[in-house]
């Protein structure tokens, strides 16, 4: 499947969050087959609520593009996006969204509300979920688990 490389990139960002104690999101950015910006979740480290994964990966692709908008770009994350995170996509133009897990708590497109789908908007964000769900699920309850362990010892 063409999306399992292209996600194994936003793993690796994950991995990298869970090594710093942070939750395991990553994000990959893409323009076809290049890649354009990749970031993980960096609340705990800088102390900042907005420092989702998605969020930075945004902030570099813009950067990289030289414009707000990312038309034409793909952002594979590792779970669904949450509110804040859907409306920034929104908002840089991003075309399609690619995550692995729902998100229980937060999520914005699927899991309690559908803000890709909301009519009317003057951008359209075409979305897929699942994509190596297993291999991120068990990332997520690893590191929940772990987690959890470490504030009872």
């Amino acid at each position: 499947m063409i999306h399992k490389g292209k996600m194994q990139i936003a793993i690796n960002e994950a991995l990298k969050a869970y090594a710093e104690g942070e939750v395991p999101v990553g994000a990959a950015i893409f323009q076809g087959e290049t890649l354009i910006s990749t970031a993980h979740n960096c609340k705990e480290s800088l102390k900042q609520a907005t420092a989702h994964a998605e969020i930075t990966a945004i902030n570099l692709a813009c950067k990289m593009a030289g414009d707000w908008r990312l038309n034409g770009m793909t952002m594979y994350v590792t779970a669904e996006p949450c509110f804040m995170c859907a409306g920034a996509i929104l908002q840089a133009r991003i075309e399609k969204v690619v995550f692995g897990v729902c998100e229980p708590k937060f999520g914005g497109v699927v899991t309690h509300a559908s803000l890709f789908d909301i009519p009317g908007l003057n951008s359209r964000v075409e979305y897929m979920g699942g994509v190596e769900e297993e291999t991120i699920g068990n990332i997520m309850r690893r590191f929940f688990s772990e987690l959890r362990k470490n504030k009872t010892d």
